[in-house]
Formats: C-alpha cells, sequence, structure tokens
C-alpha cells in the first residue's frame, strides 16, 4: 500500500509549517485581551516580608496586579504532586505544594512572586519593574552536592531530603561483591541541562463567565492530563475546563507537567473579565523551566574471572530543586533503574538512590527521563571493568548480552525482554563502523597531530505500557476521516504516522485522514512522553478501527439487504470493502460511512464513528548498537565528532523518514549534553550563571557529524503492531557512545560531561 505502514511517507503538517499556517499559541488572539509580565525573584533562598504594588497598579495601561492573596481569595489553591515512587520505609516522598505565585519565601532565582496584567506588554513590563519586593535573603543550596549539609529549605522537610529510595537484594549482592575475581567502579556526573525549546512556555487564559468556566490554550504534551491538575488547582470539575493545545514548538518532556503561569492566567481573566496571555522570553526559559538530568552516580561491578557480571550496585543523589515536580522522584529511581542492567545477564543488582531538594529550578523529565542515565552507567562501567580486567571493550559485552535463544528474558527487576538479538546488532554495528580499520584511522589522526578514539555502546530503553489510552475514529459527511487522539504531538510527525496505520487497517485513502489532537473536549488521554504515542494511541486506534470493522459489517449487511448472509471486510490494493458472503455485491468504507450519515439507518444513527481504549499491559523495549569516533586536538582539547553510526531495533517501523529523524534530533541532543551543554548555578547563592545562549552552549549543525542511521525490524511480542517506541533511542545511546570515544582517545577511565575543550585538555594534561 503507498502510505501504508513501512513506507517513508512525507510528513502531511510540514505543508501548513513551511507555508506559515501553523497554529502555535502565539497565534491566537481573542477580543479584549491582555497581556501578562511576572515579577520574578532575584534570590535562590529568601522570606518574603512584604509585597508593596501601590506604585505598579497606577503605572499606564495596568489592569490589575496581583499576588497569591488575590489569587487564593478568587480560588486557587496548592499544586499538589502526585508520584508512585516510595521510600525504603514505605511512605512517599516529601515536599510541600507549589502555589501559582510565591508564599511567604522563594526557593530558587526566577519564581514568579507577582504578575502584572496590562493592555500592552511593554506596559506590563514596566509595571512589573515597579512592584516592590522585601526579601530577608538566607543562606542558599546551590549544588546537589551541599544539599545533604546546606541551609535547609523547607521545615517539613530535614536534611533537605525528599527520598530515600532503596530496591533489589542488598546482602546478596555485597556477598556477590566479596567473592569476585574483579571489581570495578566509576564515579559520574548527570550535568544539568536547560531544555531550550524553540517555542517557549505560553498560556492564554480565558474565563467564561456566564458558565462560570475556562478554557486554557497553552502548548504541552497532552491535554487531558494538564486539564485534570489545573483543574484540581482551580477547585472546579474538569468538565468545567477546557485544555486547548495546537502546534507545539518542542517539548522534550519538559512541557509534560503542569506549572505556575497556566493556572494564574486563568484566574486574572476570571478576576479581570478579559483573556489573559502570557508568552516567556528567553530569560524565563532558562530560569523557570523545569529542567533535566541533575545527578551523581557511583556504578560498581562485580565480575568473575572470565569478566561475566556477578553483580552490580548503583547508588548516588539526585536533585529535584527548589519544588517537587510531577515526575522528579521518578526519574532517578524506578524510570530507569527498571533496566538498569541494560541487556546484560545480572544476576544480583542492588540500587540505592537519595534524591535532594535544592535553591535551583526544579527538576523533570528530558528525552529519555532515567533511560540514558541508566544506559550511561552501565555502558561507562562496561568500558572502565574492561580496562581493569584487562580485556577488550567489545569482548566484555560479548561475554556478558543476553542471546536470543535466552528470551523471553527476566531481568533483576522482573522486566521481561521479549525479543531481539543482542550479539548479532552489535557485531553488525561493529562491522559497519569498519572497527577493523581503526587501528589505520587512528594512526593517520596521529599523523595530523590529533588523538583518535574509538566509542561504542549497547543500549536498551523501556517504553509504552504506561496507563491507557482513547481514541476515536469518526466520519464526516463526504467521506473524510478523522482521528481523534489524546496523545500529542510536538514535532515528532503524528498526523502522519496515525494516518498511515488506520488506512492501512480500513483500506481508505491516506489524504482522507485527518488528525485531530491536543482539545480536551474531544479526547482526553495520558499525553506525550516516554515514547508511548505510537504503541499507546496507535493501538487505540486499532482498537476504534476494529469497532468500525465490526459495526460496519452489521450495517452494510442491512444497507445491501445481504439476507442473513455474512458480510466481511477485506483489504485489497489498498481498499477496504464490505462484501456479502457468496456475492460480488460490495461496498467501501467510505461509501457505506457516507451513506450511513445519509440515511441515518435506525441503530446507526452515529454511522461507523467508533472508539476505543487501549490499556497498556507490556513494555516494549528499543536496543541498539551506537559507536563514534572522535578526533582531539592535542593542543586545544577540542573535540571533533568524525563519525556516528547508529543500528537500531525499533521492531516494527512505520515511517523508515519518521524514524530516522527521531533518531537523528535524539543523537543530537545526547551529544549536545554530552561535549557543551551545562546548566551551572553558584553553589553559595543560588545565582544561574548560565542563565543565557552567552553562557550556555547549544549544539550548532556545524558541531555536530553525519548520522549513519540503520535499523532491523525484530518485532516486538507484546503489542500488535510489533513497534517499539524510538523517540528517545537516539539519546539513551549518545550519552555513553561519545563518552566512551573520549576517554579512549585520551587514554583516561572517564571524564565527566560535558567534555569541553578545557576538561579535555586539563584531562590530557594530568596523564601526560
Amino acid at each position: 500500500m503507498k502510505f501504508g505502514t513501512g513506507q517513508s511517507v512525507r510528513r502531511t503538517e510540514d505543508i501548513r509549517f513551511v507555508t506559515g499556517h501553523g497554529q502555535y499559541t502565539d497565534d491566537l488572539h481573542f477580543p479584549n485581551e491582555t497581556q501578562v509580565v511576572f515579577a520574578r525573584s532575584p534570590h535562590a533562598h529568601a522570606k518574603i516580608k512584604s509585597i508593596d504594588t501601590t506604585a505598579a497598579k497606577s503605572a499606564p495601561g495596568v489592569v490589575a496586579v496581583l499576588t497569591i492573596a488575590e489569587l487564593e481569595a478568587a480560588g486557587a489553591k496548592p499544586m499538589v504532586t502526585k508520584t508512585p515512587v516510595k521510600a525504603r520505609d514505605g511512605s512517599f516522598p516529601k515536599g510541600v505544594a507549589k502555589n501559582f505565585l510565591a508564599k511567604d519565601q522563594v526557593t530558587f532565582v526566577g519564581e514568579a512572586v507577582a504578575m502584572v496584567v496590562a493592555e500592552t506588554l511593554a506596559q506590563a513590563r514596566d509595571a512589573a519593574e515597579m512592584i516592590e519586593i522585601d526579601y530577608e535573603t538566607l543562606d542558599a543550596v546551590g549544588t546537589l552536592d551541599a544539599a545533604p549539609k546546606g541551609a535547609q529549605i523547607w521545615p517539613e522537610v530535614p536534611g533537605n531530603e525528599c527520598l530515600d529510595w532503596a530496591d533489589g537484594k542488598e546482602d546478596e549482592t555485597a556477598a556477590a561483591f566479596a567473592k569476585a575475581a574483579y571489581t570495578a567502579s566509576v564515579d559520574m556526573v548527570q550535568n544539568r541541562i536547560v531544555v531550550n525549546s524553540m517555542e517557549t512556555r505560553n498560556a492564554i487564559g480565558v474565563h467564561d463567565k456566564a458558565g462560570d468556566g475556562f478554557t486554557l490554550y497553552s502548548g504541552n504534551q497532552g491535554s487531558g492530563g494538564l486539564r485534570a491538575n489545573i483543574a484540581g488547582c482551580l477547585g472546579i470539575p474538569p468538565e468545567k475546563l477546557r485544555v486547548v493545545s495546537s502546534d507545539v514548538g518542542g517539548g522534550f518532556g519538559m512541557k509534560a507537567g503542569f506549572y505556575p503561569e497556566q493556572g494564574a492566567v486563568l484566574i486574572a481573566s476570571k478576576i479581570t473579565g478579559r483573556p489573559a496571555r502570557w508568552s516567556a522570553d528567553r530569560t524565563e526559559a532558562f530560569l523557570a523551566d523545569h529542567h533535566g538530568r541533575d545527578m551523581l552516580t557511583r556504578a560498581e561491578g562485580a565480575f568473575d574471572k572470565d569478566g561475566k557480571i556477578l553483580a552490580l550496585r548503583f547508588t548516588g543523589t539526585a536533585n529535584l530543586g527548589g519544588y517537587l515536580s510531577g515526575f522528579a522522584p521518578f526519574i532517578p529511581t524506578l524510570a530507569g533503574s527498571r533496566i538498569f542492567g541494560g541487556v546484560y545477564r545480572v544476576p544480583s543488582f542492588f540500587t540505592h538512590i537519595k534524591c535532594y531538594f535544592s535553591n535551583t529550578a526544579p527538576i523533570n523529565a528530558y528525552r529519555g527521563a532515567g533511560r540514558p542515565e541508566a544506559a550511561y552507567y552501565m555502558e561507562r562501567l562496561m568500558d572502565v571493568a574492561a580496562k581493569k580486567i584487562g580485556i577488550d571493550r567489545v569482548e566484555i559485552r560479548r561475554r556478558n548480552l543476553i542471546k536470543p535463544d535466552e528470551l523471553p528474558y527476566k531481568n533483576w527487576w522482573g522486566v521481561s525482554f521479549d525479543s531481539g538479538d543482542y550479539p548479532r546488532l552489535l557485531e553488525e554495528g561493529l562491522k559497519r563502523a569498519n572497527q577493523a580499520g581503526f587501528a589505520e584511522r587512528r594512526k593517520q589522526s596521529e599523523e595530523r597531530g590529533k588523538k583518535r578514539g574509538f566509542g561504542i555502546a549497547y543500549y536498551v530503553e523501556i517504553t509504552a505500557a504506561a496507563g491507557s489510552e482513547p481514541a476515536r475514529v469518526q466520519f464526516t459527511d463526504n467521506g473524510g476521516i478523522e482521528l481523534l487522539v489524546g496523545t500529542q504531538s510536538n514535532g515528532q510527525g503524528h498526523e502522519t504516522a496515525f494516518a498511515q496505520v488506520v488506512a492501512e487497517k480500513l483500506g481508505v485513502p491516506f489524504e482522507a485522514i485527518t488528525v485531530k489532537q491536543g482539545d480536551s473536549d474531544w479526547v482526553n488521554g495520558g499525553g506525550t512522553g516516554g515514547s508511548r504515542s505510537l504503541n499507546m494511541s496507535g493501538g487505540a486506534l486499532l482498537g476504534a478501527s476494529d469497532e468500525v470493522i465490526k459495526k460496519g459489517k452489521t450495517a452494510a449487511g442491512q444497507v445491501m439487504q445481504a439476507g442473513g448472509k455474512d458480510v466481511t471486510f477485506d483489504v485489497v490494493e489498498g481498499i477496504g470493502r464490505f462484501t456479502v458472503a457468496g456475492e460480488e455485491r460490495s461496498m467501501t468504507v467510505q461509501e457505506l460511512a457516507v451513506t450511513l450519515k445519509r440515511d441515518k439507518l435506525p441503530g446507526f444513527e452515529m454511522g461507523l464513528d467508533s472508539g476505543a481504549t487501549f490499556q497498556g499491559a507490556a513494555s516494549t523495549f528499543p536496543n541498539g548498537c551506537h559507536i563514534c569516533e572522535v578526533e582531539v586536538d592535542k593542543d586545544t582539547g577540542k573535540i571533533d565528532i568524525v563519525s556516528y553510526r547508529v543500528l537500531d531495533d525499533f521492531g516494527r517501523v512505520i515511517n523508515p523518514m519518521l524514524v530516522a529523524g527521531q533518531v537523528h534530533g535524539g543523537v543530537v541532543q545526547g551529544l549536545g549534553q554530552a561535549v557543551m551543554e551545562n546548566c551551572v548555578y553558584d553553589p553559595e547563592t543560588g545565582q544561574a550563571l548560565t542563565a543565557s545562549f552567552t553562557d550556555y552552549a547549544m549544539p550548532r549543525a556545524s558541531d555536530m557529524p553525519d548520522i549513519d542511521f540503520a535499523y532491523e525490524e525484530i518485532p516486538c511480542k507484546t503489542h500488535a503492531m510489533g513497534a517499539k517506541g524510538c523517540g528517545e533511542a537516539g539519546t539513551v545511546g549518545a550519552l555513553p557512545a561519545l563518552m566512551s570515544a573520549v576517554c579512549d582517545a585520551i587514554n583516561v577511565d572517564h571524564l565527566d560531561m560535558p567534555a569541553t575543550p578545557e576538561r579535555v585538555w586539563r584531562a590530557m594534561r594530568a596523564v601526560a
């Protein structure tokens, strides 16, 4: 089928994007709307003694100046965060609920304290500077390592310890280490990342006085979940709030959470009786967006005399920032721990992680959210262990990789790897990278005054299976097909991929399909995150399509007067037809849908329109081999990524072009973190030292290599489509592959990210 699954169909949504017809939140405008600017804290940790808004209220164009007192009087409630993670003693993480605006104290630079609602943006900005806030500054905790013994941020959280979490078999693991022929360990930093989506966060609040309901327009990763969270903060039933998110210019996990500004503009609209709009400037994004990563981890391995793993132990700490966000305690614990150990045989495992608050921006999900960390820990440990034992880095992997005849294989956590051929992909990846010719390439680099390194990583991801996801397939009067989904595209190409799945399933024209997403009035789902969209929404669309077929057989029998004969459904040469058994009478899906809409057949007043909910039951496990080569300048430490190859197993691939794009983007984000991106706070003051692109480096095209991407299709056995998620896999494999290459080039056991020229130069001098 021309536009069916497996075809590299060009993204239909790109037509409107490249012609300037995309509809982002800033493209929306409403009569009599106002502009909102937030007054934000210049201090990382301080008590709020008083707020004087007198001058600001009298400034030109100002409609209102609001603090938490006014918002609470209008119904605002704290933002309560729920998490499934529990501490070692069975308790839930400690924390204090965030308010729409700071109350009594601030805990990070950039926290919103007051808001101005004005006629124009310039007037709002001017008035915000007139707000006089009297702060009593307090000692700040600017880094993770200072958190345990630093100034206490919340009275309810002694030692700033939010969560003390552990999993695995501690005694069994210790016993394995005691009898090991070799042990190896490596201490690692997961550097903090600012997400920096192309479209900054935004929100437009509209209050309907007549019905006392609200509409929120805001770029996010799922309108359904956002509606539930914000409605709870407003103290209203979810059906009183509509959330709309059209096109979104990047999310990467950062826009999966809910933010104070989204609720604040709704309350502002209620108070003023006018729509209230806010859009973050880039400085606000640096300061107040949820950040990613920021962990300190020690990975330890116990090995027998042949280099086979006996046990692993991962311990460390994680920074949660000034408040507890939705995913923060999940990321360093359950999100990654389920695949700690990768696709290697690990008889015994123990992990112990402590999570702390600090006077920095809150931490939340960032592309991969726990899985890039897990792969980084494991693959860096394998490199260090190989050197300690005295065997080749590839050979240690060969000896420990799970073999196809061992599948399904249940890992230490209980996760069951259902499909794959890890040894074959490793060997094929090495062959594609011409590992055999590396020695000659290294020699040539040396002749040019460069150090050359070969890096390898075998990663595994865990995707899908979270919760349930609804979807609908409905037909227009002229035979068009609308797909209503609860996940939200942030640039992944959902409109194209979902249309391909349904076009093939129902045998309807690809060009007749429209995907509708991002409106809580249509369907409420779990949103996009964790590479779950294709499996979850795709599964729901397959279920809804099955209902269309089931309903269509009965309806077609009546329309074609089958007289009790069976009606079959088949897709032949890309066209889906209902056919009376034993006869030539048939109708296409579209013909039947139009007939039912026109004739209002009793019992089929809704035509063929159908919905279904997909219940996630089992995860999928994308995996693959990343191989990177770098050259390092001996005099400056500058790194050039001269070769990058990826061989992935994504199961059944729906659209190879979309998959390649996702892998390329993920790899670039991983390489960006590995060589240049780094969010830094002053340890003593908590001031953000990298709050602009002047100080925070972002990867450019000239920094990145050509990415040679290939894939194997080894269908998963836990989903009807056989597909494994791909959206985050590039990032998961990139971090360890690049750092493996750098460490090999300069002959060190380990170097922390980001591998900036200065760090590399110093490391080379230390071993010279």
